[in-house]
C-alpha cells in the first residue's frame, strides 16, 4: 500500500522500495499486488508497475497546500474494505496522510496483520495538523501494527516518541535489485556527466547543485550536469538559473523521468549528486551506487556513515563550497572515481541486496502481535 503512483514517480522512494519488496517476494512464490491511489494518467491507470498486479484509485488533493499529505482517495478505502478477504499482510508504506492511515486502520479493525514502514515520514512534528492526526489515527495505527519498521537509530527514536512506546519497532534496510553485471563491462559514456535524479524540491537542494554545476562548467568543459525530476516548486528558479547563466547545453534540467526508466539513466552517467538535507535514507543513492557511480551527498543524508566507510564517494557539508570541492575533485580524477564507484557497488551487493531485505520481509510477515 502506497499513497500515490504517478507516471513521473511523484512520490519518490517509498514507491520504489514497494516495487523492489513486492518483485523480490514475487520471485520467491508470494502472491503480491501493489494498492495505491493514482494521479497523472491518461484515462485508465496501469494494471501492472514493472511486472506487479497493481490496483490503483483516483487520488485527490482534499487539503490545499499540504502535498502529499493532502491527499485522500475515498476509491482507495472502499476497493480495500471489499477484497481484505484476499490478504494474510497489509504492508503500508505509511505517512502522516489521509491515504495509508485510514488503510492500516481498515485493516487492523479486520485482523488482517500489518506491517508499517515510515520512510522517515512519521516523526515529530511542529505542524499544527500533526497532534491531532496523532490522537486519532497515527499511534493507534503504530500500535495495532504487527510490526513497525525503522530504518535508523534517529527514525526509530521518533517513532517511539510518536507511539508513546507502543510500538513493535524492528529494523529494516532498503535495497535494491542487482544485475550481476560487472561494473567495468557497462559501456561508457564519452563525455562524462554528473547527475542529479531526484524530485526538484527545496530541501534536496537542486538550486544549490545547479549554481555549482554552472561554476565547474568552465573547469571542466568536457563535462555536462544535468538534472532529471519532476518539478516540486523549484522548477522554475531552477530554469531562469541556467537560462541566465548562458552555459550552453553543459547544465540542463530534463524535466521528470518514469520511475522503470531511473537505473538506464544513471548508467549514462559517471557521478552521481543529492545534496539534500535531512534525507533519511534515500532510495536514488542506493540505486547509483548499484551501477557503479561515486556518490556525494550531505552529512545529514541517512546513508552518509555507509558511504564513507565503504569509501563510495564523499560526504560534504550542505553549502555550495564543499558540494564544489567534492565535483571537483571527482571530476579531476576519473580514475579514483571509478574506484569509489566499485567499492560502493560492492558494497551494495553485500549488504544492501534484496535478498537480506526479503529475508527479513518473511520474519516480519510470520509474526504474530
Amino acid at each position: 500500500m502506497v499513497t500515490l503512483v504517478s507516471p513521473h514517480g511523484e512520490y519518490g522512494g517509498p514507491v520504489r522500495v514497494a516495487v523492489n519488496q513486492l518483485r523480490a517476494l514475487a520471485a520467491r512464490g508470494h502472491d503480491v499486488v501493489l494498492a495505491g491511489g493514482f494521479r497523472g494518467y491518461d484515462g485508465t491507470p496501469p494494471a501492472e508497475i514493472e511486472g506487479i498486479p497493481a490496483r490503483l484509485f483516483p487520488a485527490r488533493t482534499v487539503l490545499p497546500g499540504a502535498g502529499f499529505a493532502g491527499l485522500w482517495s475515498p476509491g482507495l478505502l472502499r476497493g480495500l474494505r471489499s477484497h481484505l478477504g484476499e490478504f494474510d499482510i497489509v504492508h503500508v508504506h505509511a505517512a502522516r496522510d489521509m491515504v495509508t492511515l485510514p488503510a492500516a486502520r481498515l485493516a487492523q479493525r479486520a485482523g488482517v496483520r500489518t506491517v508499517l514502514q515510515t520512510h522517515g515520514m512519521i516523526d515529530e512534528s511542529s505542524n499544527p495538523l500533526a497532534a491531532p492526526l496523532d490522537a486519532a489515527v497515527t499511534r493507534q495505527a503504530l500500535r495495532d501494527a504487527t510490526a513497525v519498521t525503522y530504518l535508523t537509530p534517529e527514525e526509530r527514536r521518533s517513532l517511539e516518541v510518536v507511539s508513546r512506546g507502543g510500538a513493535r519497532l524492528a529494523p529494516l534496510t532498503n535495497g535494491v535489485p542487482t544485475t550481476g553485471d560487472a561494473d567495468e563491462d557497462r559501456v561508457r559514456p564519452e563525455r562524462s556527466e554528473v547527475l542529479y535524479l531526484a524530485r526538484l524540491a527545496p530541501r534536496k537542494n537542486p538550486l544549490m547543485f545547479a549554481q555549482v554545476a554552472i561554476e565547474l562548467a568552465a573547469d571542466f568543459p568536457a563535462t555536462r550536469f544535468r538534472l532529471v525530476g519532476p518539478d516540486e516548486g523549484v522548477g522554475e528558479d531552477v530554469s531562469r538559473l541556467i537560462e541566465t547563466a548562458a552555459v550552453g547545453d553543459q547544465v540542463k534540467w530534463e524535466g521528470a523521468l518514469a520511475p522503470d526508466a531511473t537505473l538506464a539513466r544513471m548508467r549514462e552517467a559517471a557521478i552521481y549528486v543529492l545534496p539534500s538535507v535531512n534525507e533519511p535514507y534515500p532510495m536514488s543513492v542506493l540505486e547509483a551506487m548499484s551501477v557503479g557511480l561515486p556518490v556525494v551527498v550531505t552529512k545529514s543524508c541517512g546513508l552518509a556513515g555507509f558511504i564513507a566507510e565503504h569509501r563510495a564517494g564523499a560526504v560534504v557539508d550542505p553549502h555550495p563550497e564543499s558540494l564544489k570541492s567534492a565535483i571537483a575533485a571527482l571530476l579531476a580524477d576519473p580514475v579514483a572515481a571509478r574506484e569509489a564507484g566499485r567499492r560502493g557497488r560492492d558494497a551494495v551487493l553485500q549488504y544492501r541486496s534484496m535478498s537480506t531485505v526479503v529475508d527479513e520481509l518473511e520474519k516480519l510477515y510470520s509474526a504474530h502481535p
